[in-house]
C-alpha cells in the first residue's frame, strides 16, 4: 500500500509538473501572439522585397536561360506558398478567439521560421546573381580606364546624359584613329556593369566592327551575346530576323558598335528601328563623322586630344620612374610634346622608353620623332599602321591632297583657298570646270579631311592644319613611297644650307618654305639626271633668300607649282620661261621684286600672285597666257602702267584681284591714250570676282551694266583715294571717295550693289535729288549704307522726297561726320522705313540732336539688334517720339541686344521713362555722364549679361525698382577692368564676332583696311 501510495505520489507530482509546464507553454504562445504577428508582418515585407528583386532579375535570365533560372523559378514558388499561408493566418488574427490564440501563435511561429529562412535564401540567390547575372546585364570589357583623365572623364558624363535622355536614341562617337574613343566607351559600358542593379538597360550589347566589315561576324556576336543558336548553313537574313524576336522580348538595350567604318544597315544586323522599339539606345564609334551620320545619330561626340598636363601623367605612367630622373626629365616632356595628346602615341613612345636611363637615348628619341622617323617598330606598327588604315580608305585624288598638306610646318595653320589653289595646279581637281565650281570642290575635299580626322580647324577662320602625329605619319608616307607621293620635306626647321644631296631624280615635291636659306645652288650635283619628276617646289618664308640662279630652275623642267613669297628676290631669272608646265607662280610679299622676265614660254599657267611685290608695269608677256584663271595685283603700291589690250585678251580669266594697287583704271575718253580702261573689262566673259580702283563713276552704259550683274563678287573703289572698312555685306561693294558727286548717277549700280560707301564726297544733295527723281523702283539689293565726312546738312535743295522706301532691305546704317539734326533728314527723303535695319552706327556727328524721332513711316525699328553712337556733343536723347503717334508703353526696339555710348556730354535719356528694351543683353557706356536711367525692368534684368561703365556713372544710376540694380551688381564692368580695345563705337560684326575699327579717316591709304574679294 506504502508502494502504491508512493508510486501514485510521484506519477501525480510528475503530471503535475508536465500540466504547469504545458499550462506555461500555452500562456508564453498566448502572451507572444501580437508581437509574433508584428514580427511575421515585418519579415514578410523583408521577403516580398526580395521576391520583386528575383521577379527582375529572372526576366534578365530568361533571355539568357543560366543556370540560376530553375532555383529562382522553385524558390519563387515557395515563397508564393509560404506568402499565401501567412496572409491567411494574419487574416484570421482579428476574429481568433482568445482559445485559439495559443494553436494559432504555434503555426505562425513555424510560418515565421519558413519566411525567414526563404528571405536568407533569397538574399543568397540575389549575390549569385550579381556575379552571375551582372555579366547577364553587361559584359565587362577589359583594357584601360580613363579615370585620371579629367577632360575624357568629363566627354563620358556628357555622353551619359544624353544617352538617359528620352529625346537621343542614336549617339556617335568619333576621331582620329588612336585618340580613345574605344576606351571612353568601353569605360561607359563598365560603368554600366557596376551599376547592373541600378542601371535602366535589360541588356547592353558590345559588338567590335572593325574595318573589315562582315555582317555574319557581327551578326554572330549579337547572337552569342543573346544566346541566340546560331546553325549551320543559316541565311543573314533568317538570323537577323532571330536576333529580332530576342531582341523584342528585352524591355529595353543598349547596343554599342566600336571602331565602324562604314554606314551599316541596322536592319540586317536585326536591329529593331528606335522609333518602333522606343527604348533602344545605340552609341557607335567611328572615325569618321559621315559614317555617324549615315545611321542618323541624334547627336554626336568628337574625342579630342588630352591637354598637356594629361598626356604628361599618361606618359610616366607608360616610361616609369626613369622620368622623374631630373637629366632625364626635361627631354622627356618634350618627348611626350611630340606625341601630340594622342593616347596610342603616349602610350607607344612611353612603353618604347620604359627604363631608358641614358640622356643620349631620350635626346636620339626627341630628334627622330622630330623627322618622322619611327625610331622603334613599335611605332611603325602601334601608330602609323591605324592611321595608315585611314589613309586607305581614301580615294587616290584624296590621298594626293592629304599628302600635300604635310608639306607645310609643323602646327602651321593653312589658308584653304591657298591649298586648294596648289591642289588645281598639281591636278588633283579636274581644271576644266570654272574656278568657282572647283573652290567648292575643294572645299568639300577639305571638310571631308576634317570629318575622317586627317585635317582639323586651324587657329583662325577659314584655316585649317594637321595634327603633328599625324603629319609626321604623311611624312612616313611620303618619304617611303616610290610612287609619286615621293616628297623632301624640310619645312619650318631652321635650315640655313641648301640640301643638295637630298636632289634625286624622283623626288616629287620639295618644301623648303620658312626656313632660313640665304642662297640656292646654280646646278645640282645631279644636273645631268635633273629631277624631272619634281612638280612643286615651296620656298617661301625664307626672308634671307635675295637671288634666284640662273641654272636653278633649268634642273625641274616639269614643276607646276613655285612658291617664292615672302623672299627678298629683286628680280627672277629668265630660265623662268622654260617651266612651261608651270600652273602656279606666286610671288606675294615679295617686297624688293621691281621686275619680272618675260612670261612668253608659261602658256599653261593658271594662277599668278604679285601681291604686294615692287613691279611698276605688268610682266611682258602677260597677254600671251590664256590658261590665266587668277591675276593677284593687290597691294601693287608701285604700278602704274597697264598697256591697253592686254588684259581683254586673258580670255580664261575669272578672278582680277587690284585691291590697294596704285593703278586706276579710268573709262573710255578720260584715260591717257595707250592705257587700260574699264571697257576693257566688261570683255572678259568669265569674269566672276573683280576688285579694281577707278578713276570716277563710270556713266550708265548697257555694256557697263550687264558685266556688272554677271560677277559673282566685286569692289570697284571709286575716286583717287578711295579706301573703307569691311561691312558684313561687302559681297559687292562699291565706294566712293573724295568725288563731287553733283552729276553722278549711281542707280545703275545701287541695283547690283550690296554695299554702298560714299567717303568725303561732296554734292552728296543733288547727287540724292537725281536718286529719287530718275529711280522708278528700289534698290532691293542693298544692305548697307556709310557715310563718312559730308561737312553740308543732307537736305537736297530741291525738297524731294521719295514716293517708295529705296532701299527696303537695308540692314547697316553707318553714319560718320554727317551734319545731321537727326537721322530722319535722311530717312525722309529717301523715303526709308528701317524694317530691315539690324545695325546703326552713328559717330562724330556734331550737330545730332536726336537720334531718330518716331511718327508717320517709322513708329518702331523691329529688327534693330545694335547701336553704336560715340563723339556726338550735342546728342540729347536717343529717340524721340511725336506725340500720339507712338504708344509709350511699347518698346521701339523690341529686338536690341546691344547698346554702346561713348562720349556724349548732353545725353541725358534713351527713350520714354515707361518703356522696357527686353531684349537686351550687353551695355556699354562711357563718358556720358547725364545719362541717369537705363531701360531695363526687373522683368528684364536676368537677360543682361554685361554692363559695361564708369564706376561713378553707375552709382548715380537711379532705379525704378532696386530688385532691377541688384540683378545687375554682378554683371557690372567698372571701365578700368575693360579689356584695350573693347571700348570703340565703329564696330563691325563678321561670323559672329565684333572687331573695333577706326574712322575711316585717320586711316593712311597704305594701311587701310580693305576686304579682298579674290578668295579663290
Amino acid at each position: 500500500m506504502d508502494c502504491l501510495g508512493s508510486f501514485l505520489g510521484s506519477f501525480l507530482a510528475e503530471a503535475g509538473r508536465g500540466i504547469c509546464r504545458s499550462t506555461y507553454t500555452r500562456a508564453i504562445y498566448t502572451i507572444r501572439f501580437k508581437s509574433n504577428i508584428k514580427a511575421l508582418n515585418n519579415a514578410l515585407s523583408g521577403l516580398i522585397d526580395v521576391q520583386t528583386k528575383v521577379e527582375k532579375d529572372l526576366k534578365t535570365l530568361e533571355t539568357k536561360g543560366k543556370s540560376l533560372h530553375g532555383p529562382l523559378r522553385t524558390w519563387l514558388r515557395d515563397v508564393k506558398e509560404i506568402v499565401s499561408e501567412a496572409n491567411s493566418i494574419l487574416e484570421g488574427r482579428v476574429s481568433c478567439a482568445l482559445s485559439l490564440r495559443c494553436k494559432r501563435s504555434k503555426k505562425l511561429v513555424v510560418v515565421l521560421d519558413k519566411v525567414k529562412k526563404l528571405h536568407k535564401l533569397g538574399v543568397e540567390l540575389l549575390d549569385i546573381f550579381s556575379l552571375e547575372g551582372r555579366s547577364v546585364l553587361v559584359e565587362r570589357i577589359l583594357g584601360p580606364s580613363i579615370a585620371d583623365q579629367t577632360v575624357a572623364s568629363k566627354m563620358l558624363v556628357k555622353v551619359r546624359s544624353c544617352l538617359m535622355r528620352d529625346g537621343v536614341q542614336k549617339i556617335g562617337i568619333w576621331g582620329m584613329g588612336g585618340v580613345g574613343k574605344t576606351t571612353l566607351v568601353r569605360e561607359l559600358n563598365n560603368k554600366l556593369w557596376k551599376e547592373a542593379d541600378t542601371q535602366p538597360f535589360g541588356m547592353v550589347i558590345w559588338v567590335t566592327v572593325s574595318k573589315e566589315f562582315e555582317l555574319g561576324r557581327v551578326q554572330r556576336q549579337i547572337a552569342e551575346r543573346l544566346d541566340v543558336e546560331i546553325r549551320l548553313g543559316e541565311s543573314e537574313e533568317r538570323l537577323a530576323s532571330r536576333i529580332y524576336g530576342r531582341l523584342e522580348q528585352v524591355s529595353s538595350f543598349l547596343l554599342i558598335l566600336d571602331d565602324v567604318w562604314k554606314p551599316i544597315d541596322l536592319d540586317q544586323l536585326g536591329i529593331p528601328h528606335t522609333n518602333e522599339h522606343k527604348s533602344t539606345k545605340i552609341v557607335l564609334t567611328s572615325r569618321f563623322l559621315e559614317v555617324c551620320q549615315s545611321i542618323k545619330t541624334d547627336i554626336d561626340f568628337r574625342v579630342n586630344y588630352l591637354c598637356e598636363e594629361e598626356a604628361w601623367e599618361l606618359f610616366c605612367k607608360n616610361a616609369g620612374e626613369v622620368t622623374r630622373l631630373d637629366r632625364v626629365r626635361p627631354i622627356a616632356k618634350k618627348v611626350s610634346r611630340e606625341c601630340g595628346g594622342l593616347p596610342l602615341a603616349i602610350i607607344t613612345v612611353g612603353m618604347a622608353m620604359r627604363g631608358k636611363k641614358k640622356v643620349e637615348l631620350w635626346k636620339h628619341a626627341l630628334k627622330e620623332l622630330k623627322s618622322a622617323v619611327p625610331y622603334v617598330k613599335s611605332i611603325e606598327e602601334k601608330i602609323y599602321q591605324p592611321l595608315k588604315l585611314s589613309y586607305d580608305r581614301l580615294q587616290p585624288k584624296m590621298k594626293s591632297c592629304f599628302l600635300f598638306c604635310a608639306l607645310f610646318p609643323e602646327d602651321y595653320s593653312i589658308e584653304v583657298s591657298e591649298l586648294v589653289r596648289y591642289w588645281i595646279a598639281e591636278g588633283f581637281i579636274d581644271e576644266t570646270q570654272n574656278y568657282s565650281y572647283l573652290m567648292n570642290q575643294g572645299i568639300t575635299l577639305v571638310e571631308n579631311l576634317k570629318d575622317s580626322c586627317l585635317l582639323e580647324e586651324g587657329a583662325h577662320g577659314d584655316t585649317v592644319k594637321m595634327h603633328d602625329v599625324v603629319r609626321d605619319f604623311a611624312i612616313w608616307v611620303m618619304s617611303s613611297s616610290r610612287d609619286d607621293s615621293h616628297s623632301l620635306v624640310m619645312s619650318g626647321i631652321g635650315l640655313c644650307e641648301f640640301p643638295h644631296e637630298k636632289f634625286v631624280p624622283s623626288i616629287r615635291r620639295v618644301s623648303l618654305m620658312n626656313n632660313k636659306l640665304t642662297r640656292l645652288s646654280n646646278q645640282l650635283p645631279n644636273q645631268v639626271v635633273k629631277c624631272v619628276e619634281l612638280s612643286a617646289l615651296l620656298l617661301q618664308g625664307n626672308f634671307h633668300l635675295k637671288e634666284l640662279p640662273e641654272g636653278f630652275l633649268i634642273s625641274f623642267p616639269a614643276l607646276r607649282i613655285l612658291n617664292l613669297s615672302g623672299t627678298c628676290i629683286r628680280s627672277l631669272p629668265n630660265s623662268l620661261n622654260k617651266l612651261h608646265e608651270l600652273r602656279s607662280l606666286i610671288l606675294r610679299d615679295c617686297y624688293y621684286l621691281e621686275e619680272v622676265p618675260s612670261l612668253l614660254g608659261l602658256a599653261k599657267i593658271q594662277i599668278l600672285d604679285l601681291c604686294a611685290t615692287r613691279i611698276r608695269e605688268t610682266p611682258r608677256g602677260l597677254e600671251t597666257l590664256n590658261s590665266l584663271r587668277l591675276l593677284d595685283l593687290s597691294r601693287t603700291h608701285h604700278l602704274e602702267s597697264i598697256p591697253a589690250e592686254i588684259i581683254p585678251k586673258l580670255s580664261n580669266l575669272e578672278v582680277l584681284d587690284m585691291t590697294l594697287s596704285h593703278f586706276h583704271w579710268g573709262v573710255q575718253g578720260q584715260t591717257q591714250e595707250g592705257q587700260a580702261t574699264l571697257e576693257e573689262i566688261a570683255r572678259l566673259q568669265r569674269l566672276s570676282v573683280l576688285s579694281i580702283r577707278v578713276v570716277c563713276v563710270p556713266p550708265l552704259s548697257p555694256d557697263y551694266n550687264s558685266w556688272i550683274e554677271r560677277l559673282k563678287k566685286f569692289q570697284l573703289f571709286i575716286g583717287p583715294t578711295a579706301n573703307s572698312l569691311p561691312s558684313r555685306h561687302d559681297k559687292r561693294r562699291v565706294t566712293i571717295s573724295s568725288l563731287n558727286v553733283s552729276e553722278a548717277f549711281i542707280g545703275w549700280l545701287l541695283e547690283n550693289t550690296t554695299s554702298l560707301v560714299m567717303n568725303h564726297c561732296w554734292g552728296l544733295n543733288e547727287m540724292l535729288e537725281n536718286l529719287v527723281i530718275d529711280s522708278t523702283s528700289s534698290f532691293n539689293m542693298l544692305r548697307s549704307l556709310t557715310v563718312e565726312g559730308f561737312g553740308g546738312s543732307i537736305r537736297p535743295a530741291g525738297g524731294c522726297v521719295a514716293q517708295l522706301d529705296l532701299l527696303p532691305n537695308l540692314e547697316e546704317l553707318h553714319l560718320r561726320r554727317v551734319n545731321l539734326g537727326t537721322i530722319r533728314e535722311l530717312v525722309g527723303h529717301l523715303g526709308l522705313r528701317f524694317e530691315t535695319l539690324k545695325h546703326l552706327e552713328i559717330s562724330r556727328c556734331s550737330q545730332l540732336k536726336c537720334l531718330l524721332s518716331f511718327g508717320n513711316f517709322i513708329c518702331f525699328l523691329p529688327n534693330l539688334q545694335e547701336i553704336h553712337v560715340s563723339f556726338c556733343e550735342r546728342l540729347q536723347e536717343l529717340f524721340d517720339y511725336f506725340p500720339g503717334e507712338v504708344p509709350t508703353s511699347a518698346s521701339v526696339v523690341p529686338a536690341l541686344r546691344v547698346i554702346k555710348l561713348r562720349n556724349l556730354p548732353r545725353l541725358r535719356r534713351l527713350c520714354s521713362q515707361e518703356e522696357s528694351w527686353g531684349c537686351l543683353e550687353h551695355v556699354e557706356v562711357i563718358s556720358c555722364n547725364l545719362l541717369r536711367n537705363l531701360p531695363i525692368s526687373a522683368n528684364d534684368a536676368h537677360g543682361v549679361k554685361e554692363v559695361r561703365g564708369e564706376t561713378h556713372w553707375w552709382n548715380n544710376l537711379t532705379w525704378d525698382d532696386n530688385t532691377t540694380r541688384e540683378t545687375l551688381q554682378p554683371r557690372f564692368i567698372a571701365a578700368g577692368n575693360i579689356p584695350t580695345g573693347s571700348l570703340g563705337m565703329s564696330c563691325y560684326q563678321s561670323s559672329n564676332t565684333i572687331e573695333e575699327a577706326s574712322p575711316i579717316s585717320t586711316l593712311p591709304e597704305s594701311q587701310a583696311e580693305e576686304l579682298p574679294v579674290a578668295t579663290m
